[in-house]
């Protein structure tokens, strides 16, 4: 059974942006995206966005971020908003999740999130998706790296062996070009 999957799935909005699934965080700082919320309906609807900070089970903080200066924010159907701006936050080691909320119904319908990781600390952040397992005694497997790059190297050292040798006895001797006279000038 195949799973379909849709750019723009949710029924009332979608909300995207531009950060990784984790990025490395210092507190104090500001944190730049880019926010996309999509309406795929037929009618105009209003959203408002929510950032909301949270350490394992504890919400840590939550906040309105206004557009435009509003609240709630009009999308004409069929289009998305762009919007950017910045955050920031005093706090690291959390998620950061974006929640979309629609004014008709009054509910949460989409959300995005990533986790911000304290540059300093010892604890490595989640893998990406797609990421060989974590293996190795810091976090990282040498060894499927190794069995990766092997042949590559091994393929680089035939190339350069077989590589025809330059003949040192070839040089390029600089141009020469007639000199070049100015014509004579008038006598005084």
């Amino acid at each position: 059974m195949s799973q379909a999957s849709s750019v723009m799935g949710g029924a009332l909005g979608d909300v995207f942006w531009d950060l990784p699934p984790w990025l490395y965080y210092t507190p104090g700082y500001d944190l730049g995206l880019s926010v996309y919320v999509a309406n795929p309906t037929d009618v105009d609807k209003e959203y408002a966005l929510l950032a909301r900070l949270s350490r394992d089970a504890t919400q840590i903080s939550e906040e309105a971020l206004p557009v435009f200066g509003y609240t709630w924010f009009k999308v004409e159907p069929g289009d998305v908003a762009r919007l950017k701006g910045a955050l920031r936050f005093s706090e690291t080691n959390a998620v950061l999740t974006l929640l979309l909320h629609e004014k008709d119904t009054g509910e949460v319908i989409d959300s995005v999130a990533t986790m911000l990781v304290s540059p300093a600390s010892s604890v490595l952040p989640p893998a990406w998706p797609g990421a060989p397992v974590n293996t190795g005694t810091n976090g990282f497997d040498w060894t499927s790296l190794l069995g990766f790059m092997l042949p590559v190297m091994m393929l680089g050292m035939v190339a350069s062996a077989m590589k025809p040798k330059k003949d040192e006895t070839k040089r390029l001797e600089p141009g020469r070009e007639p000199v070049k006279q100015l014509p004579p000038g008038r006598g005084s």
